[in-house]
């Protein structure tokens, strides 16, 4: 069967597996049940569609070689509510894959400074996991994660793993600490501050509210590092997914076709107009 090629038409995917994260976000593996779509890459996202409901833009937090897709969903409306709600045999929609990617081209040899905030961590993720998966090629890799509450963390158990890494830097803060809490408190510009960076040797990604992207982007521009080596991840509100319908205009950009990656170069003087 050949590759779907109608960017317009979902492609049926079963839920195979589901992941409770927190109180309002769910993990879920999907299987293709037919050709799969084209690879996807990190910071892509898919168009997913819960029948009879709609559909909405999700990063992709996981990347199968078999085919498979991992989506970490926030239950914040109907149609995410319904994604949250899938259990296994579930079949969901998926377009895609759509957007630019997080890149670690030209990385090699320079810190890796990964900056997340709340659900950010889910488009992070499959950038975090290639880079792991080439440590060697790097010289130095920072995660620096926050959450509202240490109960809001995505990826527990991966987050406890990677902290136990020798060769991965984690940096875990939360605004309200609950009891057992003998981490950071504060938002994550305040570790992200206390790093020593090389100004011409790294590359950062910063993904969560904006607030939280300008404020570190600020910190990392402070210490000398290039907007350009600065990548973030913009949130609009994408319908079509392919740049026709102007729903995520963006200033000049359509994000779900110029972004959801881009770096802060371009990226600065959109974020910095409330109106946009």
């Amino acid at each position: 069967m050949a590759l779907v090629t109608e960017p317009m038409l979902p492609v049926r995917y079963r839920v195979i597996d589901r992941t409770i994260e927190t109180r309002d976000s769910a993990t879920v593996r999907l299987e293709p049940m037919e050709q799969p779509l084209p690879r996807f890459a990190p910071g892509q996202f898919a168009m997913l569609y819960a029948f009879g409901i709609g559909e909405v833009p999700i990063s992709v937090s996981g990347i199968g070689e078999d085919g498979t897709l991992v989506h970490t969903i926030r239950s914040v409306g109907a149609v995410s509510r319904a994604l949250f709600d899938a259990r296994p045999g579930t079949v969901l929609g998926v377009r895609g894959p759509f957007g630019t990617t997080w890149t670690l081209a030209g990385a090699e040899g320079d810190d890796l400074v990964l900056v997340a905030g709340g659900i950010g961590l889910a488009p992070l993720r499959p950038l975090l996991l290639a880079a792991l998966a080439r440590r060697s090629t790097y010289r130095k890799v920072v995660l620096v994660a926050g959450a509202r509450t240490p109960q809001e963390f995505l990826y527990r158990s991966e987050l406890d793993r990677w902290t136990a890494r020798e060769d991965l830097e984690v940096e875990l803060t939360v605004d309200s600490p609950s009891s057992g809490w003998h981490g950071a408190v504060g938002f994550v510009t305040e570790p992200l501050s206390r790093l020593r960076l090389t100004a011409d040797r790294t590359v950062a990604y910063l993904c969560g509210p904006e607030p939280m992207m300008r404020f570190s982007a600020r910190i990392l521009l402070r210490a000398q590092i290039p907007a350009e080596r600065i990548h973030v991840s913009l949130e609009r509100s994408m319908k079509c997914g392919i740049a026709l319908c102007g729903h995520c205009q963006l200033g000049p950009l359509l994000v779900c076709r110029d972004g959801p990656v881009v770096d802060y170069a371009i990226a600065e003087p959109l974020l910095a107009i409330p109106e946009l």
